[in-house]
């Protein structure tokens, strides 16, 4: 059976295969997986890789290629089958990982510092002071321990003759660690039992010793200058993930280990530097902060110092770190290590510093900035790869062979009038690594792949984590492999020698006096971001109700059955942007029949609603989902895994429909849209903690629904006395309470009774107006007024209505009441987000005292 597998499985005569030897047989710690995908049915695979992409569908984890369409909602690319290696071979690589990244930090401390190597001519002074990513603001900078890499990565590649290389570092911000542990999540649910049985090394701990790393870091610089205040022994420092938005081609990954880690994400607006130190902008008052994660660009973090039309940075964090207030990981100007330009140099820099020769050798290179170097490339050029040698040229690389004719003669120019701008690099082919493809015969496949591996600094020296990223090309070129091109992934496993430990997540002592029981690292942004997800799920829920009752006219009732209803149900969908006003002036043609006009208005009507289901380019559920996924795009670390699956089911299903619906498809739709928005109310209602977090969100919902139920109710009490009501209640989700209540007909001043005084009923305008008031006098507590009166005292004139006098058809006054508790509660929007979500007036002055 096993020959049966492997009976379609490409060979590779000129590549190392990573999972058969030279003779076509299974290396030995492949040979469990493949045994065990021998033995089973051929739908198992098949079932496994559906699995694999549902869950890295509904978890939402993306990577936005900006030349893909789907931008920041493409899915990550996650092969079923994983990267398997020996313990023996990883002991090796290991060790070289360590031995290079410690050579790496050494060496940005040099070029930031004294400048030895420069001066004994190990490095040329062009390189280093030529280079884009040298930061000379940033010399002189000291750092804790001697450590300024902070985090380190590395991409292998594994020649034909089965050796790893070096070829590309990466210092500035290393990305894809994230990536990798989720990828762990997602298929150690796929293969538990071969996890178990192959000893696969768990990631946990690795995690683990980076944040406590960091953290006794962020204890020395806590009571470092004159601000300082050391803090107690069970306190913890203030590490916070600085992120360049959600815009960003890895924001999920930077949002998954913030929430992993239990670290606050946040943007360059969020942090300020007051006195030389960082300070995270809460609504609580300032918080110093001790370490940053960065994923910003060296360059952008300061627009003091650094790039002056930056807006993702903080203004004077290069003196904060210079004053040894902050640490930042990794340091500043750290990008310039990334050069390629350094490859050749790393041999004779190793027995330098280190006294010990390069364990690990990197893929032959030549810088072309020098003139020996530059002639030696223009003459091997068919067997070499052009790279930039500073990122900030933002090309892909070149290859030489490709070149014919007046392009290459065009290009080897170009080379010789900026030549330190590149280096070349010898082809190295790719090793190949089997992929589950479920088209093939057998399934099995190749694809070639490289391996980024990564290491943390302790205080102690450097950590490696025990697997890696491995990067799958997906590409028609497989001569390189970059996720900018749609390269996909793989679990890494790397087996242990005796059976992989558990490591939990992060143990500390924690005392009585460190309990928490609120959000206080809640920032203005993050704030506003939640009350914006409220009102925009609340948005969304009452836009699938309203087009789910006008679709039910539409389908199930005739013209001449719909009676005085049906006007106000079109003139409610007008007014919410579903039907153009339009619309409703073309309700009687020219020479027409009372029938035929009206058959000719329900066309229209019916195809406004349709595109206003699936058309993001009109107002309708689709452009509001769209608002919903991007306020929830801003608030990645902070939602659960459950949370976002039935956020991403809810928006896929619309975003799926790329054809005329059929009247089923379209209830369908709305009738699924309408159970996901329940189950995200019931993740806020009884998933989320009562925090401050909690409360600006339940404010946006409660907020939105009272303006949408005081608009529909002025609609509906503009009806004639006899008017069905049946759409009102089924519109306001009381259909079922009232049925069970008064097993009648509805009846007006019943269902004005239960959609305006009932306090027990969560559509109605008191239960709003109590859960609105309720909410603003727990955060009055702390912040002072918020500008609720006027809600107060309307909600006291709602109680004061006699029902016998006061709730019935066509009520002037009532009508007048709903109206200006519409306008109120637009107006507390209003105060809100100037009180809260932007620095003004008071709010600034908390802030500037805390």
């Amino acid at each position: 059976m096993l020959n049966q597998l492997l009976a379609d499985y490409p060979a590779s005569p000129d590549s190392f295969d990573e999972m058969l030897d030279a003779s076509s047989q299974p290396r030995a710690h492949w040979r469990t997986l493949l045994d065990s995908l021998a033995h089973e049915a051929p739908d198992v695979m098949r079932k496994r890789t559906e699995s694999v992409r549902r869950q890295v569908r509904e978890n939402g984890v993306t990577y936005n290629v900006y030349t893909d369409d789907k931008g920041m909602q493409r899915p990550w690319d996650l092969n079923v089958l994983p990267m398997i290696l020996p313990h023996d071979e990883w002991a090796g690589i290991e060790a070289a990982v360590i031995q290079r990244a410690t050579l790496m930090n050494r060496l940005l401390i040099d070029v930031y510092g004294e400048q030895k190597m420069l001066e004994e001519r190990l490095l040329p002074p062009a390189l280093i002071h030529g280079h884009a990513g040298f930061l000379r603001p940033c010399h002189g900078i000291r750092h804790k321990d001697g450590i300024a890499l902070h985090f380190y990565a590395i991409d292998l590649a594994r020649a034909p003759n089965g050796r790893w290389w070096a070829v590309a570092d990466r210092t500035q911000a290393p990305s894809g660690a994230g990536y990798a542990l989720e990828n762990r999540s997602v298929i150690s649910r796929t293969f538990p039992d071969l996890l178990r049985d192959l000893k696969v090394q768990h990631l946990a701990g690795f995690f683990d010793t980076m944040r406590d790393s960091l953290a006794q870091w962020g204890r020395q610089c806590a009571a470092n200058g004159s601000g300082g205040v050391p803090l107690r022994n069970s306190e913890e420092p203030l590490i916070v993930l600085l992120t360049p938005g959600p815009y960003n081609e890895t924001y999920y990954e930077q949002a998954y280990l913030a929430r992993y880690l239990g670290l606050p994400l946040v943007e360059g607006s969020d942090l300020t530097v007051r006195n030389g130190m960082v300070w995270h902008k809460t609504l609580s008052g300032m918080q110093r902060v001790h370490v940053i994660m960065r994923r910003v660009d060296d360059d952008y973090c300061d627009p003091l110092e650094l790039r002056t039309d930056s807006a993702l940075g903080v203004a004077g964090l290069t003196d904060a770190a210079r004053r040894g207030n902050v640490l930042i990981a990794n340091s500043l100007g750290s990008s310039l290590l990334e050069s390629g330009a350094l490859l050749g140099f790393l041999p004779a820099l190793c027995k330098r510093l280190l006294g010990e020769p390069l364990k690990m050798p990197s893929v032959a290179t030549w810088w072309c900035g020098e003139p020996a170097a530059l002639e030696e490339v223009i003459k091997r050029l068919d067997h070499l790869i052009i790279k930039p040698s500073v990122p900030q040229l933002r090309q892909f690389p070149v290859f030489g062979k490709d070149l014919t004719g007046n392009a290459r003669t065009a290009f080897i120019d170009m080379l010789r009038a900026n030549p330190k701008n590149y280096v070349a690099q010898e082809l190295v082919r790719l090793s190949q690594a089997p992929v589950w493809k479920p088209g093939a015969a057998s399934g099995l496949s190749a694809r070639a792949i490289g391996l980024r591996v990564y290491a943390c600094a302790t205080p102690k020296g450097y950590v490696v984590m025990p697997g890696g990223l491995t990067r799958v090309a997906t590409g028609s070129d497989s001569r390189i492999i970059t996720m900018q091109r749609g390269g996909g992934s793989k679990d890494t496993w790397i087996q242990a020698s005796t059976q992989a430990e558990v490591h939990g997540l992060l143990k500390r002592t924690i005392t009585s006096q460190d309990l928490i029981r609120d959000d206080t690292h809640l920032s203005s942004r993050v704030a506003e971001n939640l009350f914006w997800f409220g009102r925009n799920a609340e948005r969304c829920d009452n836009t699938a109700r309203l087009l789910r009752v006008t679709l039910n006219f539409l389908f199930n009732v005739g013209p001449a059955n719909r009676g005085d209803e049906w006007p106000t149900v079109v003139a409610l969908c007008t007014w919410f942007g579903l039907i153009d006003s339009r619309e409703q002036a073309q309700s009687q043609g020219q020479g027409q029949s009372a029938e035929s006009a009206a058959i000719l208005n329900d066309a229209r009507i019916e195809a406004a609603l349709m595109q206003a289901v699936v058309s993001p380019d009109v107002s309708g559920l689709a452009r509001q989902q769209q608002q919903l996924y991007s306020s929830a795009s801003q608030l990645r670390e902070r939602f659960s895994v459950d949370n976002w699956r039935a956020l991403n089911q809810m928006v896929q299903s619309v975003s799926g429909a790329d054809h005329q619906l059929s009247q089923s498809e379209a209830m369908t739709i709305l009738d699924d849209a309408t159970t996901a928005l329940m189950t995200m109310s019931g993740f806020a209602l009884d998933g989320m903690t009562r925090d401050l977090g909690w409360r600006f969100l339940s404010l946006g919902r409660r907020l939105e629904r009272l303006q949408f139920q005081t608009v529909s109710l002025q609609h509906a009490l503009g009806m004639q006395a006899n008017g069905n009501l049946d759409w009102l209640l089924e519109l306001s989700d009381s259909i079922i309470t009232y049925r069970a209540r008064y097993r009648a007909q509805p009846e007006w001043l019943p269902v004005l009774d239960l959609l305006l005084l009932d306090e027990s009923n969560t559509r109605s305008i008191l239960f709003q107006l109590d859960g609105v008031l309720k909410s603003l006098k727990k955060i009055s507590l702390n912040y002072g007024p918020c500008g609720e009166e006027q809600l107060r005292l309307l909600k006291n004139e709602l109680v004061a209505l006699t029902p016998d006098t006061d709730l019935y058809c066509g009520n002037v006054h009532l009508i007048d009441l709903l109206y200006r508790i519409q306008i109120a509660s637009a107006q507390m929007s209003e105060h809100i987000s100037v009180q809260f979500f932007s620095y003004t007036g008071n709010h600034q002055t908390r802030i500037q005292t805390a």
